[in-house]
Protein backbone atom coordinates (compact mmCIF):
# COMPACT_ATOMS: atom_id res chain seq x y z
CA UNK A 1 0.00 0.00 0.00
CA UNK A 2 1.38 3.46 -0.98
CA UNK A 3 2.10 6.15 1.59
CA UNK A 4 -0.73 8.31 0.16
CA UNK A 5 -3.22 5.48 0.58
CA UNK A 6 -2.01 4.79 4.13
CA UNK A 7 -2.34 8.47 5.04
CA UNK A 8 -5.85 8.68 3.59
CA UNK A 9 -6.89 5.53 5.48
CA UNK A 10 -5.45 6.93 8.72
CA UNK A 11 -7.41 10.16 8.26
CA UNK A 12 -10.66 8.22 7.75
CA UNK A 13 -9.99 6.16 10.90
CA UNK A 14 -9.34 9.31 12.92
CA UNK A 15 -12.65 10.82 11.78
CA UNK A 16 -14.39 7.57 12.72
CA UNK A 17 -12.72 7.63 16.16
CA UNK A 18 -13.97 11.17 16.73
CA UNK A 19 -17.56 10.22 15.84
CA UNK A 20 -17.46 7.10 18.04
CA UNK A 21 -16.16 8.97 21.08
CA UNK A 22 -18.64 11.81 20.53
CA UNK A 23 -21.51 9.31 20.62
CA UNK A 24 -20.03 7.39 23.56
CA UNK A 25 -19.63 10.64 25.52
CA UNK A 26 -23.42 10.94 25.72
CA UNK A 27 -23.65 7.64 27.61
CA UNK A 28 -20.46 7.25 29.62
CA UNK A 29 -17.82 9.50 31.09
CA UNK A 30 -14.72 9.41 28.92
CA UNK A 31 -11.43 8.77 30.80
CA UNK A 32 -9.73 11.90 29.41
CA UNK A 33 -10.24 15.64 29.10
CA UNK A 34 -12.99 16.87 26.76
CA UNK A 35 -10.57 18.88 24.62
CA UNK A 36 -8.37 15.86 24.05
CA UNK A 37 -11.28 14.35 22.14
CA UNK A 38 -10.74 16.89 19.36
CA UNK A 39 -7.18 15.67 18.75
CA UNK A 40 -8.24 13.05 16.12
CA UNK A 41 -10.01 15.79 14.14
CA UNK A 42 -6.95 18.06 14.26
CA UNK A 43 -4.68 15.28 13.04
CA UNK A 44 -7.15 14.18 10.31
CA UNK A 45 -7.44 17.75 9.01
CA UNK A 46 -3.66 18.12 9.03
CA UNK A 47 -3.27 14.93 7.01
CA UNK A 48 -5.91 16.14 4.54
CA UNK A 49 -4.12 19.46 4.05
CA UNK A 50 -0.79 17.67 3.54
CA UNK A 51 -2.29 15.33 0.95
CA UNK A 52 -3.83 18.23 -0.94
CA UNK A 53 -0.55 20.13 -0.97
CA UNK A 54 1.32 17.16 -2.41
CA UNK A 55 -1.11 17.26 -5.34
CA UNK A 56 -0.89 21.04 -5.72
CA UNK A 57 2.92 21.04 -5.66
CA UNK A 58 3.03 19.55 -9.13
CA UNK A 59 4.92 21.82 -11.55
CA UNK A 60 2.43 23.29 -14.09
CA UNK A 61 5.07 23.05 -16.81
CA UNK A 62 4.89 19.26 -16.53
CA UNK A 63 1.13 19.21 -17.18
CA UNK A 64 0.39 16.54 -19.80
CA UNK A 65 -1.26 17.35 -23.10
CA UNK A 66 -5.02 16.70 -23.28
CA UNK A 67 -5.99 13.19 -24.31
CA UNK A 68 -8.62 13.16 -27.07
CA UNK A 69 -11.44 10.68 -26.54
CA UNK A 70 -15.04 10.37 -27.67
CA UNK A 71 -17.82 11.98 -25.60
CA UNK A 72 -19.31 9.57 -23.02
CA UNK A 73 -22.92 10.46 -23.91
CA UNK A 74 -25.25 11.21 -26.80
CA UNK A 75 -28.03 13.78 -26.92
CA UNK A 76 -28.05 17.26 -25.41
CA UNK A 77 -26.20 17.98 -22.18
CA UNK A 78 -24.93 20.94 -20.17
CA UNK A 79 -21.58 21.18 -18.41
CA UNK A 80 -20.97 22.03 -14.75
CA UNK A 81 -17.73 22.30 -12.74
CA UNK A 82 -15.63 22.25 -15.88
CA UNK A 83 -11.83 22.43 -16.22
CA UNK A 84 -12.48 24.92 -19.02
CA UNK A 85 -13.33 27.43 -16.28
CA UNK A 86 -10.79 26.59 -13.57
CA UNK A 87 -8.24 23.99 -12.52
CA UNK A 88 -8.79 22.09 -10.33
CA UNK A 89 -12.35 22.03 -11.61
CA UNK A 90 -13.87 20.77 -8.35
CA UNK A 91 -11.65 22.82 -6.05
CA UNK A 92 -9.37 19.89 -5.20
CA UNK A 93 -6.79 17.61 -6.79
CA UNK A 94 -7.85 14.74 -4.53
CA UNK A 95 -9.30 11.56 -6.06
CA UNK A 96 -7.81 12.47 -9.44
CA UNK A 97 -10.38 15.26 -9.94
CA UNK A 98 -8.04 17.96 -11.27
CA UNK A 99 -9.60 18.01 -14.76
CA UNK A 100 -12.95 16.36 -13.95
CA UNK A 101 -16.23 17.57 -15.42
CA UNK A 102 -19.88 17.20 -14.40
CA UNK A 103 -22.59 17.10 -17.06
CA UNK A 104 -26.40 17.05 -16.84
CA UNK A 105 -28.88 16.05 -19.55
CA UNK A 106 -31.26 18.57 -21.10
CA UNK A 107 -34.59 17.73 -22.71
CA UNK A 108 -37.27 19.88 -24.36
CA UNK A 109 -39.88 17.19 -23.67
CA UNK A 110 -38.90 16.75 -20.02
CA UNK A 111 -37.12 19.91 -18.85
CA UNK A 112 -34.59 19.52 -16.07
CA UNK A 113 -35.96 20.96 -12.78
CA UNK A 114 -34.13 24.02 -11.55
CA UNK A 115 -32.74 24.76 -8.10
CA UNK A 116 -35.51 25.14 -5.49
CA UNK A 117 -35.12 27.88 -2.89
CA UNK A 118 -37.74 26.45 -0.54
CA UNK A 119 -39.91 23.72 -2.05
CA UNK A 120 -39.71 20.92 -2.98
CA UNK A 121 -36.93 20.03 -0.58
CA UNK A 122 -36.09 16.90 -2.60
CA UNK A 123 -37.22 15.41 -5.89
CA UNK A 124 -37.33 11.92 -7.32
CA UNK A 125 -34.52 11.06 -9.69
CA UNK A 126 -36.96 10.25 -12.48
CA UNK A 127 -37.82 13.95 -12.70
CA UNK A 128 -34.40 14.54 -14.27
CA UNK A 129 -33.66 13.58 -17.90
CA UNK A 130 -30.12 12.45 -17.00
CA UNK A 131 -31.37 9.63 -14.79
CA UNK A 132 -31.05 6.36 -16.68
CA UNK A 133 -29.30 7.90 -19.70
CA UNK A 134 -26.78 5.48 -21.29
CA UNK A 135 -23.08 6.13 -20.69
CA UNK A 136 -20.65 5.06 -23.39
CA UNK A 137 -17.02 4.00 -23.56
CA UNK A 138 -14.93 6.95 -24.72
CA UNK A 139 -12.36 4.64 -26.33
CA UNK A 140 -11.44 0.99 -26.64
CA UNK A 141 -10.28 -0.28 -23.28
CA UNK A 142 -10.43 -2.76 -20.42
CA UNK A 143 -12.64 -2.54 -17.35
CA UNK A 144 -10.42 -2.42 -14.23
CA UNK A 145 -12.75 -1.22 -11.44
CA UNK A 146 -16.50 -1.30 -10.84
CA UNK A 147 -18.97 -0.50 -8.05
CA UNK A 148 -22.70 -1.07 -8.42
CA UNK A 149 -24.22 -1.54 -4.94
CA UNK A 150 -24.80 1.98 -3.63
CA UNK A 151 -28.30 3.44 -3.62
CA UNK A 152 -29.53 6.36 -5.71
CA UNK A 153 -30.73 8.88 -3.12
CA UNK A 154 -33.28 11.65 -3.60
CA UNK A 155 -31.99 14.90 -5.05
CA UNK A 156 -30.46 17.62 -2.87
CA UNK A 157 -30.88 20.56 -5.25
CA UNK A 158 -32.76 22.87 -2.89
CA UNK A 159 -31.64 25.42 -0.32
CA UNK A 160 -33.15 23.52 2.68
CA UNK A 161 -31.46 20.28 1.59
CA UNK A 162 -27.94 21.68 1.21
CA UNK A 163 -27.02 21.84 4.93
CA UNK A 164 -27.97 18.19 5.30
CA UNK A 165 -26.02 17.33 2.15
CA UNK A 166 -22.83 19.09 3.24
CA UNK A 167 -22.75 18.62 7.01
CA UNK A 168 -24.49 15.28 7.59
CA UNK A 169 -24.08 13.24 4.43
CA UNK A 170 -20.71 14.85 3.75
CA UNK A 171 -19.33 13.71 7.11
CA UNK A 172 -20.48 10.13 6.76
CA UNK A 173 -19.29 9.88 3.16
CA UNK A 174 -15.88 11.11 4.26
CA UNK A 175 -15.81 8.40 6.91
CA UNK A 176 -16.93 5.83 4.34
CA UNK A 177 -14.00 6.55 2.05
CA UNK A 178 -13.78 7.34 -1.67
CA UNK A 179 -16.40 4.80 -2.79
CA UNK A 180 -19.05 6.65 -0.78
CA UNK A 181 -18.06 9.92 -2.45
CA UNK A 182 -17.70 8.59 -5.99
CA UNK A 183 -20.74 6.37 -5.71
CA UNK A 184 -21.31 3.61 -8.22
CA UNK A 185 -18.60 3.85 -10.85
CA UNK A 186 -16.57 2.18 -13.56
CA UNK A 187 -12.92 2.74 -14.49
CA UNK A 188 -11.54 1.88 -17.93
CA UNK A 189 -7.89 1.32 -18.80
CA UNK A 190 -7.49 3.12 -22.14
CA UNK A 191 -3.82 2.21 -22.51
CA UNK A 192 -0.70 4.39 -22.46
CA UNK A 193 -1.18 5.06 -18.74
CA UNK A 194 -4.59 6.72 -19.13
CA UNK A 195 -7.72 5.68 -17.23
CA UNK A 196 -11.28 6.98 -17.58
CA UNK A 197 -13.63 7.10 -14.60
CA UNK A 198 -17.43 7.47 -14.72
CA UNK A 199 -18.97 8.29 -11.33
CA UNK A 200 -22.45 8.51 -9.70
CA UNK A 201 -23.87 5.67 -11.81
CA UNK A 202 -27.35 4.23 -11.34
CA UNK A 203 -27.43 1.20 -9.06
CA UNK A 204 -27.84 -2.06 -10.92
CA UNK A 205 -27.15 -0.51 -14.33
CA UNK A 206 -23.61 -1.80 -14.98
CA UNK A 207 -23.35 -3.81 -18.20
CA UNK A 208 -19.68 -4.71 -17.76
CA UNK A 209 -17.44 -6.31 -15.17
CA UNK A 210 -13.75 -6.24 -14.30
CA UNK A 211 -11.65 -7.77 -17.08
CA UNK A 212 -14.11 -7.06 -19.90
CA UNK A 213 -12.77 -5.56 -23.10
CA UNK A 214 -14.97 -2.75 -24.41
CA UNK A 215 -15.11 -0.88 -27.70
CA UNK A 216 -15.53 2.86 -28.15
CA UNK A 217 -19.21 3.73 -28.03
CA UNK A 218 -20.22 0.60 -26.13
CA UNK A 219 -22.82 1.09 -23.39
CA UNK A 220 -21.26 0.70 -19.93
CA UNK A 221 -23.98 1.74 -17.48
CA UNK A 222 -26.67 4.34 -16.85
CA UNK A 223 -26.42 7.80 -15.33
CA UNK A 224 -27.53 7.87 -11.71
CA UNK A 225 -27.49 9.80 -8.46
CA UNK A 226 -25.31 7.72 -6.13
CA UNK A 227 -22.52 8.98 -3.90
CA UNK A 228 -21.78 12.67 -3.32
CA UNK A 229 -24.32 13.99 -5.82
CA UNK A 230 -27.07 16.60 -5.59
CA UNK A 231 -28.91 15.47 -8.73
CA UNK A 232 -28.56 12.81 -11.46
CA UNK A 233 -25.46 13.64 -13.49
CA UNK A 234 -22.25 12.16 -14.87
CA UNK A 235 -18.91 12.96 -13.25
CA UNK A 236 -16.20 12.11 -15.81
CA UNK A 237 -12.43 12.30 -15.52
CA UNK A 238 -9.20 10.91 -16.91
CA UNK A 239 -6.44 9.78 -14.53
CA UNK A 240 -2.91 8.40 -14.70
CA UNK A 241 -3.79 5.33 -12.58
CA UNK A 242 -6.71 3.01 -11.87
CA UNK A 243 -7.15 3.99 -8.20
CA UNK A 244 -8.54 7.53 -7.69
CA UNK A 245 -7.06 7.59 -4.17
CA UNK A 246 -3.53 7.71 -5.58
CA UNK A 247 -3.99 8.82 -9.21
CA UNK A 248 -3.47 12.30 -10.59
CA UNK A 249 -5.83 13.91 -13.07
CA UNK A 250 -5.14 13.96 -16.81
CA UNK A 251 -6.59 16.65 -19.12
CA UNK A 252 -9.11 15.49 -21.72
CA UNK A 253 -10.85 16.81 -24.80
CA UNK A 254 -13.96 15.24 -26.34
CA UNK A 255 -13.79 14.61 -30.07
CA UNK A 256 -16.12 17.01 -31.87
CA UNK A 257 -17.01 18.82 -28.63
CA UNK A 258 -13.80 19.90 -26.95
CA UNK A 259 -14.09 20.82 -23.27
CA UNK A 260 -17.45 22.55 -22.68
CA UNK A 261 -17.39 25.38 -20.16
CA UNK A 262 -19.74 25.59 -17.19
CA UNK A 263 -23.27 26.37 -18.37
CA UNK A 264 -22.43 25.52 -21.98
CA UNK A 265 -24.85 23.18 -23.74
CA UNK A 266 -23.59 20.70 -26.31
CA UNK A 267 -25.17 18.00 -28.46
CA UNK A 268 -23.67 14.68 -29.56
CA UNK A 269 -25.47 12.88 -32.35
CA UNK A 270 -25.88 9.08 -32.03
CA UNK A 271 -24.69 8.78 -35.64
CA UNK A 272 -21.10 9.11 -34.45
CA UNK A 273 -21.33 5.48 -33.30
Amino acid sequence: MSMRKLAATAANLLWALFVVQAIAGHFVELPYNYWLGWLPVAVAVTIGIALRRTHESRDPSTRPDPVEVDPPVTGTWSALNSPADKVPSHGTHALGQTYAIDIVAESAERPRPGFAWLWPVARRNGDFPAFGAPLLAVADGTVVRVEDRLRDHLTRNSLPALPYFFFVEGLFRTLGGPRRIIGNHVVLDLGDGTYAMYAHLRRGSLRVRVGDRVAAGQSLASCGNSGNSTEPHLHFQLMDGPDPRTAQGVPFTWRGVGVPAGGETFTVEPARL
